[in-house]
Parts: C-alpha cells; sequence; structure tokens
C-alpha cells in the first residue's frame, strides 16, 4: 500500500552490485572456466540518496556506466537493489504491485515496445487492455497525444515504415496512454535529428506544464537538459555529485567565464597575444575574439581588455554546459582517487 507524502520518488540509500564472470582468454582459459569460474563485483550505484516532489522534472547525469539506466530500472521495479530503499509514489517499485504498474512509465530510448510490422495504433490497442483503459478514454488520449506529437496520420502505419523520429514520438504515445503519474525517459532523443529533437522536447515541455507528471530524464544531449530541466542531479561511478538547480551546477562548478569582445577590425596576431596574457582557449572569428577568464577575476580582467582594445560590443557568458559536466566528472573522480590514497 502507498504512503502518504507529497514526495512522488524518495530514494534512500540505493545500492545496487552486480557480480560478472571473469573470462580467462583461449581456449584453455574457456576450458578452465567450465570447472572453476572467478568473478568480480561491479558497484552500479552507490548508496544514492534523493528525493522528487510531484511535478518536478529532473535531469539525471552522468557518463555511461554511471548508473544512471541502473536507476531507472530499480525506480520501475526491472531491477532489485542489492540494498537500500525507494518508494515511488509510495510504492516499493520491486514489489510490482499491480495498483502501481498502472501508475508510471518507462522509456527507453535503444528498446522499442510497439509491435514492429503492426501499425502504431495496435500496439496502442494492447496497452489499452494490459493497463484496462476504458475505450472512451483510450480514444480521447489517442486523439489528445495524436495532435500534440503531430502523429494522428502515421498511426495506421506499420512501424518498421517509420522514420526514427517518428517512431519516437509513437513510442512517447504508448507510454503515456494510460496517463502515468511518472515518467522514466532513459535517453529519449537519442539518435534523432535536431528538428525531431526539439519536437520532442517541445511535447515534452508541454505534457508536464499540462499534466503536472513528474519525469525523470537522462540525456547526453546537453539541450535537452538546458530546454527541460530546472534541477539535475550528476551521478559518477553510482556516486551523486551534484543535486540542485541548474544554474548552480555552473556556478559551482564552472571555473571560467566566457568573455567575447567585439572590435572594429578583424584581431590582429599581436592583438591575439595580448589577449593571451589576460585569459585562454583564445578563439577568433570575423571581428569577434573570445576567451575564457577565471570567474573570480572577471571585473578585473575585463576592464584590462577595455584598457587594451577598441572594444565595439562586450558579452559575458558562463561556458558550455558540456564543460560544466565534464568538470563536475572530474572533480569526483579526482575526490574518489583522494580518498582512496588518503584511506589506511
Amino acid at each position: 500500500m502507498p504512503s502518504a507524502n507529497d514526495a512522488a520518488i524518495e530514494v534512500r540509500d540505493l545500492r545496487r552490485e552486480f557480480q560478472t564472470h571473469i573470462k580467462q582468454p583461449g581456449f584453455a582459459g574457456a576450458v578452465r572456466g567450465l570447472f572453476k569460474r572467478e568473478y568480480q563485483n561491479k558497484t552500479a550505484v552507490a548508496d544514492l540518496n534523493f528525493s522528487i516532489q510531484k511535478g518536478e522534472f529532473v535531469g539525471f547525469l552522468g557518463p555511461n556506466g554511471a548508473g544512471k539506466t541502473t536507476t531507472l530500472k530499480m525506480l520501475s521495479g526491472v531491477l532489485h537493489p542489492t540494498s537500500g530503499e525507494a518508494h515511488v509514489l509510495g510504492y516499493v517499485p520491486w514489489k510490482r504491485e499491480a495498483a502501481f504498474q498502472k501508475r508510471f512509465s518507462l522509456v527507453l530510448g535503444q528498446k522499442n515496445q510497439l509491435w514492429w510490422d503492426l501499425p502504431a495504433y495496435d500496439s496502442f490497442d494492447l496497452n489499452r487492455e494490459i493497463y484496462d483503459v476504458p475505450m472512451a478514454d483510450f480514444k480521447a488520449k489517442v486523439e489528445e497525444l495524436g495532435e500534440l506529437l503531430d502523429i494522428t496520420k502515421i498511426l495506421h502505419v506499420p512501424v518498421r515504415k517509420l522514420s526514427l523520429g517518428e517512431r519516437m514520438k509513437c513510442e512517447l504515445a504508448a507510454s503515456l496512454l494510460h496517463s502515468p503519474e511518472v515518467l522514466f525517459l532513459d535517453e529519449p532523443t537519442i539518435g534523432l535529428d535536431l528538428i525531431s529533437q526539439a519536437r520532442v522536447r517541445e511535447f515534452l515541455r508541454e505534457y508536464n506544464e499540462k499534466t503536472g507528471i513528474t519525469v525523470i530524464l537522462t540525456s547526453h544531449y546537453m539541450a535537452d537538459i538546458s530546454a527541460l530541466c530546472r534541477r539535475v542531479i550528476v551521478i559518477n561511478d553510482g556516486i551523486a555529485a551534484f543535486d540542485g538547480p541548474l544554474p548552480e551546477l555552473s556556478a559551482r562548478f564552472a571555473k571560467m567565464r566566457r568573455v567575447q569582445l567585439t572590435l572594429d577590425h578583424a584581431p590582429t596576431a599581436e592583438e591575439r597575444e595580448r589577449a593571451a596574457q589576460m585569459g585562454e582557449n583564445i578563439e577568433v572569428e570575423g571581428m569577434q575574439l573570445s576567451l575564457s577568464v577565471p570567474r573570480d577575476d572577471v571585473p578585473e580582467n575585463v576592464n584590462r581588455l577595455l584598457a587594451a582594445f577598441d572594444v565595439q560590443d562586450l558579452a559575458i557568458s558562463e561556458v558550455e554546459l558540456e564543460t560544466v559536466i565534464r568538470d563536475v566528472f572530474q572533480s569526483s573522480s579526482n575526490s574518489e582517487k583522494s580518498e582512496a590514497v588518503t584511506s589506511p
């Protein structure tokens, strides 16, 4: 039975370890493995803690192998944790209660739930039976999602004849037919062209605002995170390295800011050398000269640049989000290595 709580998702000390067989090389190693196997343990998720309120749209970031998908699979009941607790809408996911399974949905960008040789509508109808959706509600939902995702005209076309972008939009529609309250999205825009990515992002933003659905999104495309998520959780090697508002991520981990100068002429080689004395990562494009300066020294360096160049315009911006995320990963990895060295 669900517990009364305003949080949609609560995770406490969640941990998942896997045991994998170590295969020795060559034929002799294969034969030896038949009689005596060696195993190694891998920690995919290590004592993870976070809470997500109803209606939040949270980005879940990390490099390949960080534990993102493993976490989503535990929260959806696909995997059992080694230890720890988790509640989604008050339910323990891995108990797989029927009432819970009707209230969430999981979309894996690299796996299909639609039948390849059938039209998407037939798969939708199968989902209607599985989730016991009343016919009137089903038709209304198909019409609503068809309009929002612009897929009405392709619902009766075999899935194998659809483009990748069209298939992903149909996958999203199939996952929302039973009106779930929580949606787990694992790389929903992977492999899509820029136009399809933008359309999927627009739909997800509108649907979240309209219905108040709670969403956890994993993506390697920072445009997805920037456009959709006010809060991000960054994990590396199964450990949470950051949990907070997206702007705070840059403020906390971005050590540099980007300064762009617009001159009245193309920067000369001498001017480039002069700029290199005040910053790094010098770039020139037309009459624009850009450089990175330490965050804490921006005012001082801007005054120096204004005194050294005939500046027509000046802009200061944060470094790209991809760079910030990379710095978070490196900071987390370096911290773990330091602890390993100093521990007795």
